[in-house]
């Protein structure tokens, strides 16, 4: 029975779920509607306070009419009246206790707050409050621990518990942090750890700090004294001197495999919460020490959350989730051996949403509903549901209400029926209490958008117009543009949830007047808003790089087009600040002008096009030179020395740099053996360098020469050098890109890259082609041949594989050993066809060829693929067949495009790259019916007062046996709305209709459409108006119906005729262009019923030769043209595709000018304003240390203990600038205050006095010392009487609260 209930209810949840919906009531635009509570603001379920400040406990609501409000504390009614400490903000829940005169824990407990009005009840979470406590360390004997060097140690910390849990970390008797490596680290529960100890790990002040962030007090240990022995060094009297001490690990110490410290054994077990961070931590000693590592065994760590912390020894998951489950193994190693320690984790969850919280209902009477608390758990929760407080059994009972356990199902509910529920979902680990309200109203559709709003968009950017409404029932939002019938939705329209009406790429058709018309069984509610679509902004002529002389005059340009409606503003920047104050520059309409340039004005300026809907920008680059510079002389004297077999050095001697560095050299040969008269570059060297060692080829005759570079340009080359002639030897390489290929069946050509003359190395170059045939026992056969580039080897078989070398010889001798290339003699044409031929129609339109692969010997090539031939029988064109061609060892292929209902033959063919092979047998198959195509015309005649007469002809495409039509119409009022439609089935041998007991002078839309037996084709639509005289009867509309309300055309008023056929000369209208960033933006209108367009463009000017190039167009009125080259012009123009893709329909020739565009990149270091940002960071830096280094000296260092003073440990590193240290302070058992404070008589320390305090190591504020060492609290500035009530010790010394910087890097 329990689970037929909960079937009943899940479905209708299901049926429900579309009628539910978030709706908040806008009470700040309509205040007169009621609303239940809710609550909007609530402290924390736990609420730890400070016990310094006065206790606030946060409830707020909103509602209609303002709720009231009420506490309860553990379960009772808090009376707070009855307490004159407890006190309720006005108009608010929010409670303030002042604690001045009560201690705390009077009011910790449990509390929860009620928001009533008369349509419901809110309540909160329950919130638990607690104070935070920062307890005393428990005073304790800490004898100094001896250890062996190389055995491990644990410190122990052992904090005392406070609430919440302190923040734990080790510093020394300098508040300097004790440095932590992979041998030394410190624990999840704060104990410090050695793997292994040094000798330097010995010193006197280990000592663990404890902060207790909410009352920003700092607790320290006693420190912990360690002393490393060597056991070979000691000596009876140490011996003696150490009896009081605790002296571990006496055994000798030497090199061990790891063992783990912590956690003990081989395995474990960790429960972590869903959402919280899982923390898990394996600490090895051993001798070296140990390396750790982290595998989880059931799979892979989630990389993104995962980090390794504590040298490798903690692993920590962020967010912890269901999949983090499983096994985790953590690895100690070093060479001595491994160990291994298994944790299993297993991950609980308290409650959470699973779809969010229920959400609020705003009904009408009779409506129905459903609130949903779906929510999930480990383990699983359980759900109770309260209605205004109480828990919903004990509620009133509302026959419209049915509760199903996660849900609430609201049947034709009524008025009266407004409550607030709550849902409360709980397990062992946790609840979520969430209030939603049921509010039931009558209210008809508001329009809350402004009325008569003009949206103003820049054309191809996107237009949203709203249509913010309220009622209930929900209203229902549509949207029209000017006089048209029909509603806006579809392309290029997006109506959201909201209402709002979307444009994508808003055009000049887009302008107009729209309305929004809001809906519900209540009423109307109607708004207009106007759009206006703006030209963009844009700068047509750019300003230019420049270069110039000192004292000179400049001039930048600055060109812009932006829309005549909108007014401009130009701005002008350098270096993206504003100009100089200086009369040097003058800002006219479209340029600048700056007169006697000087250096300062070098930089970048940048002119700004802003109106109040976009902007457009364009900068150019300043430079400034104090006279023009040349370019540098040839360099002279060129020079051979240490002259080899094939290399040489090379020396000259610069020219006039003329005012510009010489960058670089250029050093070019010409070889007068090989290639006389023709100079080649040879290598580059520095500017600051005047000799070049060159390598050489053997055999040429080389002459040199320099060209020298400067920021100008190259110079002239120099005088040629003498000639320098190397002697010849053997090839160093042999001829590149070998490759066999067949130009016959029957032969092998041997091709390859011939050596330049240079390469020769020698006279008499030829070659050595070696090949031979690819199988078993085959020899090399080989032939030297001439200077050439390829060799024919014939009668071979037909394409068969070959192993080829070619070697390069010449009068000196042979090149190195080739490698090996294979290659094939010649293919033949297949001598087989695919076998085993079938095909089979999937649907109408698609077809699927299978065929048996043709072996490789019968190929006699390489295999190319597959062509498969197919014809429609009894067509036209069955002799010029379509082909299909499949690549590769393919076996099967889809033949698209198919047309209904008809027979098909085809064969298929294998290609090698020789040609096709012989054709497979002719097979057949039938494609099943279709859909008809668009019925072909669609008239309106003969009509009268309450009849008119249809006719149509039927579709060109029948894709079947036509069964019939089906006329649908219906009429339309004058507020474009449809009335009821009616339909007529027709019979298929029918092409005219009259239609009789019409509504006079009504205008009605018509739907026809043709079917067989797959079904329905598309709708070709039309509309005419039945009156006396005359007929208002609008163009056919030939967009095909699919379902969606096409818009209507314009109607004309003429009398009743048959439309003529005549296609108007050109139904393209408007068409335009702009040139954006991405190429040049095509825009047209077209009234014609064709729906495949491209555009076609081409250079104007040109020769002729070229062709036009074609953009197709995807069922919009703007395409993209891309790849368009700057400065040029073209001709465009748009082609409407009819039946078959023949033209049918051109615009006018529009010609589309390209800008060019000017650009310069520039160097960032060398601009000015970048100069100058690293200039005043680095004066900031300066102050910055100054202010530091002062800081530091104002105070002294103060003894504490004159012993300790000898014992300072030198292994420690002096701190940084930004430490600041401060004195030392007493340790002493009895928790004296620290020696060097001085403590304010109000017993607090002024925030001014000290720019650096245990602040920065919390949340904030000012500090003081506790009488027992510790530094406690006010750091949030505040200080009541219980506060210094005990009074505190002083002394002449300065606070030492400064030196606390050094512990901001711990917290």
């Amino acid at each position: 029975m329990m689970e037929r209930r909960r079937m009943e209810a899940a479905l209708l949840v299901l049926f429900l779920g579309h009628l539910t919906t978030a709706l908040e009531v806008p009470l700040d635009l309509l205040q007169e509607l009621p609303q239940p509570p809710t609550i909007t603001h609530q402290s924390p379920k736990d609420y730890i306070i400070d016990p310094r400040e006065n206790i606030i406990i946060h409830c707020e609501a909103k509602g209609k009419p303002h709720p009231s409000f009420s506490w309860t504390r553990d379960g009772t009614h808090f009376d707070i009246d009855e307490d004159p400490n407890v006190s309720m903000r006005l108009h608010s829940g929010t409670l303030v206790v002042d604690i001045s005169r009560e201690k705390v824990d009077h009011y910790e407990g449990v509390y929860q707050c009620t928001a009533r009005n008369k349509h419901g009840t809110a309540i909160s979470n329950d919130i638990v409050v607690r104070q935070s406590r920062s307890p005393l360390w428990s005073k304790e004997e800490i004898k100094p621990i001896v250890v062996q060097e190389g055995v491990s140690l644990v410190l122990q910390c052992r904090p005392p518990a406070g609430l919440p849990p302190p923040i734990i970390f080790w510093m020394d008797n300098n508040f300097q942090k004790l440095p932590q490596s992979k041998r030394v680290s410190q624990s999840l529960n704060g104990d410090l750890y050695f793997s292994n100890v040094h000798r330097e790990d010995s010193r006197n002040d280990y000592i663990c700090y404890a902060r207790f962030p909410h009352t920003q007090t700092i607790q320290q240990k006693q420190p912990i004294t360690v002393r490393v022995l060597n056991m070979d060094a000691i000596n009876d009297t140490v011996a003696a001197f150490y009896n009081d001490t605790d002296l571990f690990s006496e055994a000798p110490t030497e090199e061990r495999k790891p063992t783990f410290l912590i956690p003990s054994g081989t395995s474990s077990s960790k429960m972590v919460l869903r959402g919280r961070v899982l923390e898990m931590e394996c600490i090895a000693e051993g001798l070296p020490t140990p390396e750790i590592s982290w595998t989880k065994m059931s799979g892979d760590l989630p990389a993104k959350r995962t980090s390794f912390l504590h040298y490798n020894k903690t692993l920590r998951i962020l967010n912890v989730s269901e999949s983090d489950a499983g096994d985790y193994r953590c690895t100690a190693r070093n060479h001595h051996g491994r160990v291994h320690h298994t944790i299993h984790v297993t991950v609980k969850a308290a409650p959470y949403w699973i779809s969010g919280a229920p959400k609020n209902l705003v009904l009408a009477p009779g409506e129905d509903g459903a609130l949903t608390c779906r929510a999930s758990g480990t383990p699983k929760p359980s759900i109770t549901w309260f209605m205004n407080g109480i828990p919903i059994e004990n509620s009133p009972v509302d026959p419209s209400r049915q509760v199903y356990d996660d849900s609430i199902i609201f049947s034709n509910i009524q008025s009266g029926s407004s409550a607030v529920y709550q849902c409360n979902v709980s397990n062992d680990y946790g609840y979520l209490l969430s209030n939603a309200f049921v509010n039931v109203l009558s209210e008809p559709p508001r329009v809350l958008t402004p009325a008569n709003k003009v949206y103003q968009v820049i054309r191809n950017h996107q237009a949203l117009m709203d249509c913010s409404s309220f009622g209930s029932p929900i209203p229902n939002v549509t949207w029209f543009k000017d006089t048209q019938s029909s509603t806006l939705d579809g392309d290029p329209y997006i109506l959201h949830d909201n209402g709002t009406l979307e444009i994508r790429i808003a055009q000049h058709q887009n302008t107009g007047k729209y309305t929004c018309v809001a809906r519900n069984s209540l009423g109307i509610s109607k708004n207009h808003i106007v759009l206006e679509v703006k030209e963009p902004t844009r700068i047509l002529k750019q300003p230019e790089y420049r270069r110039v002389q000192r004292g000179t005059s400049v001039v930048f340009e600055c060109t812009v087009n932006h829309d005549p409606s909108l007014t401009p503003t130009m701005t002008w920047l350098k270096d993206d600040g504003e100009l100089p104050d200086d009369e040097r520059f003058t800002v006219g309409s479209d340029s600048l002008t700056i007169t006697d340039v000087t250096e300062s004005d070098e930089g970048e300026y940048k002119c700004i096009m802003n109106t109040t809907l976009d902007h457009d920008s364009a900068s150019a680059t300043l430079t400034v030179v104090a006279v023009f510079h040349e370019r540098p002389e040839p360099p002279t004297d060129l020079e051979l020395t240490d002259q080899k077999k094939r290399s040489v050095q090379l020396t000259w001697i610069p020219g006039d740099e003329h005012n510009s560095p010489i960058q670089k050299f250029l050093i070019q040969y010409e070889d007068s053996l090989h290639h006389q008269g023709h100079w080649h570059n040879l290598t580059e060297v520095p500017g600051t360098k005047t000799t070049a060692h060159l390598k050489l080829s053997p055999y040429a005759h080389y002459t040199f020469r320099v060209l020298a570079l400067n920021a100008v340009g190259f110079s002239r080359p120099s005088l040629a050098s003498r000639m320098y002639k190397t002697e010849p030897a053997a090839p160093d390489e042999n001829p590149t890109g070998v490759h066999g290929f067949g130009t016959q069946h029957d032969n092998l050509v041997i091709s390859w890259k011939p050596l330049s003359g240079l390469q020769s190395n020698g006279p008499g170059l030829r070659y050595k082609v070696m090949w031979r045939q690819k199988v078993v026992g085959s020899s090399w056969n080989d032939a030297t041949v001439a200077n050439i580039s390829k060799f024919v080897v014939s009668g071979t078989p037909t394409f068969s594989q070959y192993e080829l070398k070619v070697q390069a010889v010449n009068d000196f001798g042979e090149g190195p050993e080739p490698a090996v290339v294979h290659g094939y003699s010649g293919e033949d044409l297949p001598i087989a066809a695919p076998e085993n031929v079938q095909g089979i129609a999937l649907n109408s339109s698609l077809a699927e060829v299978h065929w048996d692969p043709v072996p490789p010997h019968l190929i006699r090539g390489h295999l190319k693929g597959y062509k498969v031939y197919y014809w429609r029988n009894h067509n036209l064109h069955k002799h010029n067949p379509v082909i299909l061609s499949f690549s590769g060892n393919h076996t099967h292929g889809m033949l698209p495009g198919l047309h209904p209902f008809s027979h098909y033959s085809f064969h298929v063919r294998v290609c090698n790259g020789k040609g096709e092979g012989p054709a497979s047998k002719d097979q057949q198959f039938k494609t099943p019916e279709g859909v008809p195509g668009l019925p072909t015309s669609l008239t309106v005649t003969d009509t009268n007062l309450d009849s008119l007469t249809l006719e149509w002809t039927p579709p060109h495409e029948h894709n079947g046996h036509i069964t019939g039509y089906t006329l649908k119409y219906q009429p339309v009022n004058n507020s474009y709305e449809l009335g009821p439609a009616e339909e007529l089935a027709l019979a298929a041998n029918e092409t005219s209709v009259t239609l009789t007991n019409l509504k006079y002078s009504t205008r009605y839309k018509f739907y026809l459409n043709a079917k067989t037996l797959t079904g329905p084709g598309p709708a070709i639509s039309q509309e005419a108006v039945t009156i006396m005289d005359e007929a208002l009867i609008s163009q056919a509309d030939v967009d095909a119906y699919l379902g969606n309300t096409q818009t209507s055309h314009p109607i004309a008023p003429s009398p009743p005729r048959r439309p003529s056929h005549k296609e108007p000369e050109s139904p393209f209208g408007n068409v335009s262009y702009s040139v954006e960033e991405d190429g040049a933006l095509i825009s047209w209108e077209y009234e014609g019923p064709e729906k495949n367009f491209y555009v076609e463009y081409i250079v104007e000017n040109s020769d002729g030769e070229e062709e036009w190039q074609k953009e197709p167009v995807n069922g919009s009125q703007n395409v993209m043209l891309k790849g368009l080259k700057g400065g040029l012009s073209y001709k465009v123009r748009l082609v409407a595709k009819g039946h078959r893709d023949q033209p049918l329909h051109c615009s006018k020739e529009l010609v589309v000018k390209v800008p060019a565009v000017a650009s310069r990149q520039v160097d960032i270091a060398t601009q000015g304003w970048f100069i100058g940002l690293m200039c005043a960071i680095a004066l900031l830096i300066l102050i910055l240390l100054i202010i530091c280094f002062i800081q530091r000296n104002k105070g002294g260092k103060y003894p504490v203990k004159e012993k300790e003073d000898a014992h300072t440990d030198p292994e420690f590193q002096p701190m940084k600038d930004d430490d600041c240290p401060f004195g030392e302070y007493s340790d002493n058992e009895d928790h004296k205050p620290l020696k060097g404070s001085r403590t304010p008589s109000n017993g607090t320390v002024k925030r001014d006095d000290s720019d650096d305090s245990l602040v920065d190591y919390g949340e904030g504020g000012d500090g003081q010392f506790n009488e027992d060492g510790s530094f406690i609290g006010q750091y949030s500035g505040k200080s009541t009487s219980r506060d210094t009530a005990g009074g505190h010790e002083s002394s002449e010394a300065p606070s030492p609260i400064n030196a606390m910087n050094s512990l901001n890097s711990f917290v």
